[in-house]
């Protein structure tokens, strides 16, 4: 492929690197508006390592309407082998949520890879006829792996097999990684088409400098 192609696709896949790194740091892929009680309520939003709350309270201002007084957020490691019962009935969610999290961290770690092998297409001409290849599966890799907590998080949330899910839905990290995984295997599937054109000889994908095939001598 050209050596633009490959700078394009690095952007890319760069730009796809930073929303999974977005969805994982953020604690907000399910959120929990609270139900007031007594002019109050908890909002408590879960991310894929923590689980953050704070209260919102309702109270009058001088006009006579009513403000939303809201406190900082308090975060903790989620899930907790006590405070989550992880040892108890809810063993089969806490391995399934911790599971999503080392997912998560496996696509940005085959994201990474990912961007090193494009630093390796772009060196040299005779690397650039190959390395699409590889790139293509690393890419495949991490929009595969980061699609794994999506799917363990839609259903934990479907099913609610976590009691605290009872009220909660999908939150903007939820969203973003949706965008993420999506993103990457519109990626894969423009590298392989280049990478393709490319090996067909087509100028458009292949450069100046089109792949020709070394006839086999007897």
């Amino acid at each position: 492929m050209r050596k633009t192609s490959y700078v394009v696709t690095f952007l890319l896949v760069l730009v796809s690197l930073a929303l999974d790194f977005l969805a994982i740091t953020r604690t907000d892929w399910l959120t929990d508006p609270g139900r007031e009680f007594l002019y109050s309520r908890t909002v408590v939003h879960y991310g894929l390592q923590k689980r953050c709350e704070r209260q919102v309270v309702r109270v009058p201002d001088p006009s006579g309407d009513w403000q939303e007084v809201f406190t900082a957020f308090k975060c903790r490691d989620f899930p907790k082998s006590v405070s989550d019962r992880c040892g108890e009935e809810n063993r089969l969610f806490c391995a399934e949520w911790t599971s999503a999290g080392y997912a998560a961290q496996l696509a940005v770690g085959f994201g990474v890879m990912a961007l090193f092998a494009l630093l390796i297409g772009v060196s040299t001409h005779s690397r650039r006829r190959r390395v699409w290849k590889a790139v293509a599966g690393l890419v495949t890799l991490n929009a595969l792996f980061s699609m794994v907590p999506f799917i363990i998080v839609t259903d934990l949330f479907r099913i609610s097999l976590f009691p605290d899910f009872a009220y909660t839905r999908f939150g903007p990290a939820w969203y973003i990684n949706l965008l993420s995984w999506a993103f990457s295997f519109l990626i894969v599937f423009g590298v392989i088409w280049a990478g393709n054109a490319a090996d067909k000889g087509h100028r458009w994908a292949a450069g100046n400098r089109p792949y020709t095939r070394i006839a086999d001598h007897e």
